[in-house]
């Protein structure tokens, strides 16, 4: 199964950025656990990280004929990027939303997530595990 993975603004300082919010692992370290987490379960990634709105668009439009499914952290997009919620709903695979910490307990305007009601599922609060757990659910049972 071929994935995509697509990290949304501010994962590019994962590791310092609130590491009390979002955990000490560096995005080099999150992206190597997700590829030998998906070699195991024989799925194929291609990963990227993008702060533009846009770039994470384009990504998802180019690599529509690719993927069978994505991961999405789409960072504070979730929360208002309607043009994102529309290139999720726009490509015929299954999406899963991801976040490292749990929105729904966290400041009031990060509660909803627009990019959600057109995804699959949406999985947040486990750190790391948000996106295993992505992987587990798009590649199907072991």
């Amino acid at each position: 199964m071929n994935i995509l993975v697509l990290h949304g603004p501010n994962l590019n300082l994962l590791g310092e950025r609130e590491p009390e919010v979002y955990g000490a692992m560096t995005l080099a370290e999150l992206d190597a656990l997700l590829r030998r987490h998906a070699r195991s379960r024989g799925a194929k990634l291609r990963i990227f990280q993008e702060n533009c709105e846009g770039a994470l668009i384009d990504l998802i439009h180019k690599h529509r004929t690719w993927a069978q499914g994505l991961v999405f952290n789409p960072g504070a997009y979730a929360h208002y990027s309607y043009a994102l919620r529309d290139a999720v709903a726009a490509v015929r695979f299954p999406t899963i939303e991801v976040h490292l910490s749990d929105i729904k307990k966290r400041e009031a305007f990060r509660r909803k997530s627009v990019i959600a009601p057109v995804c699959a599922a949406a999985i947040c609060g486990q750190g790391a595990g948000s996106y295993l757990a992505a992987l587990d659910r798009l590649t199907g049972p072991r």
